[in-house]
């Protein structure tokens, strides 16, 4: 196994992301940490920051969004009417790609001021697996 974490997303005693069996990729909760430690006030700002943070995972790992097999969204008092605000975002950074997925409304978070947390599970890109 080898963990992998991007620079400015260190948390103690986690990493980022673990690549087991070769080419499968674990990613941890990530957050909408900005490398300041600052959280977006807003739903749309966090679910920017944070699919920010995991592409910079990802791609310190050898992946890539359209890498993802599995992604969850985790969101602090969800409701149903914050679905448009998700998918925008969503599909900004997955560009058509289109992962099995859940979206999971959650009463707490990592930090009280965290909104959304996501994690996944991705494949590494064909060159990185050499």
């Amino acid at each position: 196994m080898r963990s992998v974490t991007a620079a400015g997303q260190e948390i103690p005693g986690i990493s980022g992301a673990a690549i087991v069996h070769g080419d499968l990729v674990l990613l941890s909760g990530h957050l909408p940490l900005a490398e300041d430690g600052s959280v977006p006030a807003t739903l749309e700002g966090q679910l920017e920051q944070a699919f920010r943070n995991l592409d910079g995972t990802l791609r310190e790992a050898g992946s890539a969004m359209d890498g993802i097999a599995r992604m969850t969204l985790y969101i602090r008092g969800y409701q149903p009417e914050q679905l448009d605000t998700v998918r925008a975002v969503r599909d900004r950074w997955l560009k058509g790609h289109a992962p099995a997925s859940a979206l999971i409304g959650v009463e707490a978070l990592f930090r009280p001021d965290v909104r959304v947390e996501i994690d996944a599970v991705a494949v590494l890109r064909q060159s990185s697996r050499d």
